[in-house]
């Protein structure tokens, strides 16, 4: 049966590219909320359009109040769920083709904002169940497809989705990297801020704390080393607009071996008169066994397409399995493909996208018909 699986993928391969071409050719970076576009118009465009897609290859599909859409596969409450987004980040300078159109290169290599982050690798979730569908074959729990709207900035379609849904038994997002990631960081912003009387004070600790501090935040005393995450890392230092007040954020990517009350608690020792600590949003760690059967079910079949290490590892971002219970990160990115999400002229090889649906497919009928 794998192997029909695998096959049917290759003969669909140019119907999935085109399908995921036609989508990332939407631009659906987040703007303005309109009545029944709650993240803006390409967004709502990008999700019509990808449902009216599933329901051309045959799925049943559902569109919760415009914040997620579902494709189904198989009957049953207790689904395997896999969550990908539709919204894409900022365009930005520097690309050499136009960003929406999906260009392809000679060697197969497809340009287009989204088309790795995240339309391109979700799409492919799709056709995966597309092939199992025209395969004919059962799964003992159905296989839900979700298309987020919100991931790139703030994940209130996820927060909408579970109070209107309950989350999968068991599933992923492919919105990482392989092999199965079986814990992400923890992520905390925070912020310093005082009055306009302080700005003296304000401007002294901020250099003496975050601007001359390294990318591990040693001046903060946080710069700790978890043998499973690696080192703490300080990112996105910024001076940010409140009402009445100088303000400074920063962000942590923290390993588990500490909380988001241990931060407060050492950021807070630093402090002197004037100044306030805030956290503005934190998502704790995310930690699954490594031998659980979800992480050895990904980690088998990432190895039997590849044929390399499939060895679960951890990650310094962050997805919707900060939010969404019971789902892993996995994939889209093949060890060595770094720093091309969200920067000019985004790219995705045909050739794996292809094998990114093989993968998917094979992991489908594994997960599913799982105990």
């Amino acid at each position: 049966m794998e192997e029909k699986i695998l096959n049917k993928i290759d003969e669909i391969s140019n119907q999935m590219i085109d399908g995921i071409k036609s989508i990332v050719q939407i631009n659906s970076v987040q703007s303005e909320a309109t009545e029944n576009a709650p993240f803006g118009l390409g967004i709502q465009q990008a999700l019509e359009a990808t449902l009216e897609l599933a329901s051309s290859l045959g799925f049943e599909t559902e569109n919760v109040d415009n914040r997620v859409g579902i494709v189904k596969y198989g009957c049953g409450d207790d689904y395997i769920g896999i969550m990908g987004h539709l919204d894409v980040v900022p365009v930005g300078d520097g690309w050499n083709h136009d960003p929406f159109s999906a260009y392809e290169d000679e060697t197969g290599r497809i340009f287009a904002r989204g088309i790795l982050d995240n339309k391109g690798p979700i799409l492919a979730n799709l056709y995966a169940l597309y092939a199992i569908k025209e395969l004919g074959i059962k799964t003992k729990h159905p296989i839900w497809i979700l298309f987020g709207t919100n991931e790139e900035t703030g994940f209130e379609d996820l927060k909408y989705y579970l109070k209107k849904k309950k989350p999968p038994i068991m599933g992923w997002t492919p919105d990482c990297k392989y092999p199965v990631v079986y814990a992400e960081r923890g992520r905390g912003v925070y912020q310093i801020s005082c009055g306009y009387d302080k700005q003296a004070v304000f401007n002294e600790w901020i250099n003496e704390y975050i601007l001359t501090s390294d990318e591990y935040a040693n001046k903060l005393g946080l710069d700790i080393k978890d043998k499973e995450f690696g080192m703490m890392q300080l990112r996105n230092r910024k001076l940010v607009n409140v009402d009445n007040k100088l303000a400074f954020s920063f962000t942590l990517s923290y390993p588990a071996c500490i909380s988001n009350e241990e931060i407060m608690q050492q950021v807070a020792s630093k402090l002197v008169d004037g100044l306030e600590l805030n956290c503005v949003v934190n998502f704790d760690p995310v930690r699954f066994d490594k031998d659980c059967f979800l992480c050895k079910t990904l980690k088998d079949t990432y190895e039997k397409v590849t044929g390399m290490d499939g060895t679960p590892v951890t990650t310094t971002g962050g997805t919707y399995a900060k939010l969404m219970p019971n789902i892993v990160p996995f994939g889209p990115s093949f060890p060595g493909q770094k720093g091309i999400g969200h920067n000019p002229n985004e790219w995705m090889d045909r050739k794996d996208i292809i094998t990114n649906a093989k993968i998917y497919a094979l992991s489908m009928v594994r997960v599913a018909n799982g105990e």
